[in-house]
């Protein structure tokens, strides 16, 4: 039976996919420099015996065709390589030897989990029909994001998808299970720029200026009327602000304030009207106390949306798979994905992998500087991808 034959294939890769994600663990890249990345995954992929080629100068992406019968279908499956600007806290033997870099989002187990994911199929490539794409996508960390520069470089085409799958780690979930959501998923992510500028001075005469780090801290305020009074209820939204640079002094009041934050919704009509209220409410803020305001909005990821029909296929096939004690439904997740481009290219599935361990203190959330996995999920991941991509595609 195939799904028999994936796990026994999972449990007996697990040790080199252990491996390989330590590998890329202690040898962890910031996007768009993910150099010794990528030629650590042709070297992976050439011994596995995939053709590959380069796209995006650091992504990859690899073609199997299955041989038990012709077939037009094609599935993807994408996993992104990059690491986060983060000096790992971890003690472990594998722990990051680039200072000031980490794979604290996990990238690197779903690097791994991928390469094993395509050994896996290739030695049951003569059990299925269809066509299987691997996506190793590079930059998901930082906008404009690998995943829009790889699909216009072409990679959802020849041949085009039918269904696009990715996983990523959950560390509130505990290995050995996964999550699924259908519909919204994953919110939009902009990034807000506010330049305030004002007069400066000296703090004991405030009448002679005018104050920019009092017009900033109104703004900051009123601003979050646009999510609390603006945004329709049902939808959610996040207006978060993390950074203010004053450079004046105790008795100095600064020309110009510098506040930096992020947007995030789940709707994208919403999302346009929400820019050009920031926009205009911090515009006549500025005015109204006699100063300016520069307003920047880069705009970031889409909202992830999963295909409903695809999403319940898939998570019925991870029943089938790792039972449903081990399946879970999902909340809505603030955080952002680029993911969310294939999600707008064609019917897409974006599930979550458990990898928490209380017992181990394996608990650290994303984008933390003591962030690790259970390594169990290293079988779990790649059995559940490789039963997952020859259900869909029909077999």
């Amino acid at each position: 039976m195939l799904k028999e034959k994936i796990r026994e294939l999972a449990a007996s890769l697990h040790a080199s996919t252990v491996s390989d994600r330590r590998r890329l663990h202690a040898h962890p890249e910031l996007s768009y420099k993910e150099f010794e990345t990528a030629a650590f995954i042709e070297e992976r992929l050439a011994a596995i015996g995939l053709p590959y080629e380069r796209m995006a100068n650091t992504g990859l992406v690899a073609l199997l065709k299955g041989g038990k019968a012709a077939s037009s279908a094609v599935v993807a499956l994408r996993a992104d390589i990059d690491a986060l600007p983060i000096q790992e806290l971890n003690e472990a033997p594998y722990k990051s030897q680039n200072p000031g870099v980490m794979h604290a989002c996990g990238h690197d187990v779903h690097t791994s989990s991928l390469l094993a994911t395509a050994e896996i199929l290739t030695r049951l490539k003569d059990e299925f029909a269809g066509t299987v794409k691997f996506i190793f996508q590079p930059a998901e960390e930082l906008i404009p994001g690998g995943a829009s520069m790889m699909i216009k470089e072409g990679v959802l085409q020849n041949p085009k998808p039918d269904f696009i799958l990715g996983q990523h780690t959950m560390p509130e979930l505990p290995a050995g299970k996964v999550g699924f959501r259908g519909g919204r998923y994953m919110a939009s992510n902009d990034e807000i720029f506010l330049t305030i500028r004002g007069r400066g001075g000296h703090g004991a005469m405030p009448h002679l200026g005018i104050d920019p780090v009092l017009i900033a801290c109104h703004m900051i305020t009123a601003l979050q009327q646009i999510v609390s009074r603006r945004a329709n209820p049902s939808l959610p939204s996040v207006l978060s602000f993390g950074k203010m640079l004053a450079n004046g002094a105790t008795n100095v009041i600064p020309d110009e304030v510098r506040v930096e934050g992020t947007f995030r919704c789940m709707d994208e009509t919403w999302r346009r009207q929400a820019h050009e209220k920031i926009r205009r409410m911090a515009v006549s803020i500025a005015e109204g106390m006699e100063g300016v305001c520069e307003v920047e909005i880069h705009q970031g990821y889409p909202v992830l949306i999963n295909d409903d029909a695809l999403t319940a296929a898939t998570k019925a096939h991870a029943v089938d798979y790792l039972g449903a004690e081990n399946v879970v439904d999902l909340d809505i997740w603030m955080a952002a994905e680029d993911f969310a481009y294939y999600s707008q290219a064609g019917p897409s599935c974006f599930y979550r992998l458990g990898v928490r361990n209380e017992e181990r203190g394996i608990t650290s959330g994303l984008h933390t500087a003591t962030f690790d996995v259970d390594e169990l999920s290293l079988q779990t991941g790649p059995g559940l991808m490789s039963y997952l991509a020859v259900k869909t595609l029909g077999n």
